[in-house]
């Protein structure tokens, strides 16, 4: 809100010296807007901010101001926007995203409980109606904020470890009918309880409590349980032998599953959300997942939806201006205004809101015309009528835009007829304006369209191609023992770069009519992972600033081999190749054979055996989700 304020103080004061000079009354508001446009990349809270800033500049060039007087006005658009701050600080709840973090408080603590219930059973985790709840609760955040991603994760986790428990037991199941297989179950009743035990901590810690941390010590034991189990492995044969291999692979990728929980339950509180700003902020700005500079550079490209976006609505808004302009309209900047909010990144938001802009506008000139010509209402009616239509608009527009609309519109009207300026007047500029910038909006989005259900597919399949050209960068520059800085700049750009296209694809793709609710929770949930994915391979690239450098492991190449075969696999898969899971390398006995070599007291090898750990979790997420999106679980 600080920002916004700023931005809107900004606009007022440089609109209000720009409405002196007719050619920067056309210029100043399309460069605004190509900056409102381009800020889309970072997001709807900045795509909204960009908007109203650039209105507010828009309707102050039309308002010539000296400069004392144009620094009053945004002294005093300031102390409104600090008067809103404040009060929304007295209303700022003590805990965010309490019901989200309590729904997932709730499935963890019941999948602590399946864990233990589960050993001697076949059937699924008693946990659907949790999983649900959490569903609902996750589909209400928005955006792509670090915060609201993590929650994302720690549900598409929990539906993993269900399955993993579920696979595990059965697994279970069939061993204990083994003649002579007591250890065996021994170690997977001990994996099971463990389990349970740092489920439960994982579950009381989103619920607010404060557990002892489990984490440290379960892991540890479950690593030991399934070395138990390998050891034992060779040394059986036939069906038992193998069993023993599927229960320890399982059992591998459990922990790494619950590996993962831990570490992501610990950043959702505020604390942890604190040590991760700390930690993010102690890294070069080119290697932060949400740098906003970062993202903006990476955008500055006619390959960037935000960026055809940007130089759609610049060129839009000066069209809008200049006619404005030209034919001296009364009220010249209703016509830029409507372009403003019409036009977006979106084919059917724009054409949606550009409808109901026309009809909620023309709607309000109506019911305005209507009032004034046949009531006639003295002054504390027309205050009354005010306050009324405020009410409408903030109680019933955010559900419907031809309402807020058609409020605002009739709002307007009434307002300025109070100052004194026939109403007719008014309706007739108003009316002629919005129908020449809705109508210019529409145009351009017309000549210009995105369609997004045909792109998806294709924009995940990009990001997978820029990540592993991301990737290939970091493990030559480990194999030859320095940073290689301008491929590692260039890939990662790149990467940047597809990551906020398929964000605003995601986007807009929820805009269009026929797509599921399910279809957008399973594409949330892969742009969740991808993120987590990218988040571990920069602080893999980080690695080779803050450590010593020391030889690259032969087991490091060849997981880092087979990271790239996986990444190449799905990407292929969402272009129409036929992918099935058995045919992905197995990133977690790779992973196995990393820690296992190389001294884990050497500072460069401990920080690839962490980052490679989340490596192979987030991209074997991604993989099962990938295969779903497919059809092909």
């Amino acid at each position: 809100m600080l920002i916004s304020t700023a931005l809107v103080t900004a606009a007022v004061f440089i609109g209000a010296l720009c409405a002196r000079s007719p050619l920067l009354v056309v210029a100043a508001p399309s460069v605004w807007a190509f900056a409102a446009g381009i800020v889309v990349a970072l997001g709807t809270t900045a795509a909204d901010m960009g908007v109203v800033s650039l209105v507010t500049l828009v309707v102050f060039s039309a308002q010539p101001m000296t400069p004392g007087q144009a620094a009053l006005s945004g002294l005093l658009a300031m102390g409104g926007g600090l008067l809103q701050t404040l009060l929304s600080l007295t209303l700022w709840p003590v805990q965010r995203y309490e019901p989200e973090r309590r729904a997932l408080g709730a499935l963890y603590l019941e999948l602590s409980r399946a864990a233990v219930d589960t050993a001697a059973s076949t059937e699924a985790p008693p946990s659907s109606a949790q999983i649900t709840q959490a569903q609902v609760a996750l589909s209400a955040p928005g955006g792509h904020s670090v915060e609201v991603e993590r929650f994302r994760l720690l549900l598409s986790q929990a539906e993993r470890i269900r399955l993993s428990l579920l696979t595990l037991t059965r697994l279970a199941t069939r061993i204990g009918r083994e003649p002579d297989t007591q250890r065996e179950s021994e170690i997977l009743g001990q994996a099971f309880a463990i389990s349970s035990l740092l489920l439960n901590s994982v579950g009381a810690l989103l619920l607010g409590s404060e557990p002892e941390n489990e984490a440290p010590r379960c892991l540890s034991e479950l690593g030991a349980l399934a070395e138990r189990l390998r050891a034992i492995g060779s040394t059986r044969a036939g069906p038992v032998k193998a069993l023993g291999v599927d229960a320890r692979s399982q059992l591998d990728a459990l922990a790494g599953q619950l590996r993962s929980v831990a570490d992501l339950a610990a950043s959702t509180l505020p604390e942890g959300m604190a040590v991760f700003d700390q930690r993010e902020a102690r890294r070069p700005w080119r290697l932060r997942l949400s740098g906003t500079i970062a993202i903006l550079r990476a955008n500055l490209t006619l390959k960037s939806a935000a960026f055809r976006h940007a130089v759609r609505l610049a060129v839009s808004v000066a069209i809008g201006s200049g006619l404005a302009q030209a034919f001296a309209w009364r009220r010249p900047y209703w016509a830029p205004m409507t372009i403003a909010i019409v036009l977006k990144p979106d084919f059917t938001a724009t054409f949606a809101r550009g409808v109901l802009r026309l009809a909620g506008t023309f709607l309000g000139l109506l019911l305005a015309t209507g009032l004034f010509h046949m009531l006639t209402p003295p002054p504390w009616a027309q205050v009354a009528l005010i306050a009324a239509l405020a009410f409408v608009m903030r109680w019933i527009g955010p559900a419907n835009y031809g309402i807020l609309v058609t409020s605002v519109t009739a709002m307007v009207v009434l307002m300025i007829a109070a100052t004194g300026v026939p109403p007719g007047e008014v309706i007739a500029a108003r009316g002629l304006d919005t129908l020449a910038g809705g109508a210019i909006a529409l145009l351009a989005y017309a000549a210009w369209p995105t369609w997004e259900k045909t792109q998806v597919s294709e924009g995940m399949a990009q990001l997978l191609d820029a990540y592993r050209d991301y990737f290939r960068a970091i493990r030559d520059s480990h194999r030859q023992g320095k940073a290689a800085a301008g491929e590692l700049d260039r890939t990662r750009l790149a990467g940047r770069l597809a990551r906020s296209n398929l964000e605003a694809s995601i986007d807009r793709l929820g805009a269009e009519p026929g797509v599921s609710a399910e279809r957008m929770t399973l594409l949330s949930a892969m742009l969740a992972s991808s993120h987590r994915l990218a988040h571990a391979m920069m602080a893999l690239e980080a690695a080779l600033y803050v450590s010593y450098p020391v030889p690259s492991r032969d087991t490091f190449q060849t997981m880092a081999n087979h990271v790239e075969l996986t990444l190449y696999s799905l990407a292929a898969a969402l272009r129409g190749s036929r992918l099935r899971k058995e045919e992905l390398p197995d990133l977690r006995e790779d992973h196995h054979a990393l820690v296992g070599t190389g001294d884990s007291l050497t500072e460069r090898f401990a920080l690839v055996n962490v980052e490679t750990d989340r490596i192979t979790n987030s991209l074997n997420t991604l993989s099962e989700e990938v295969l779903r999106w497919l059809g092909n679980p």
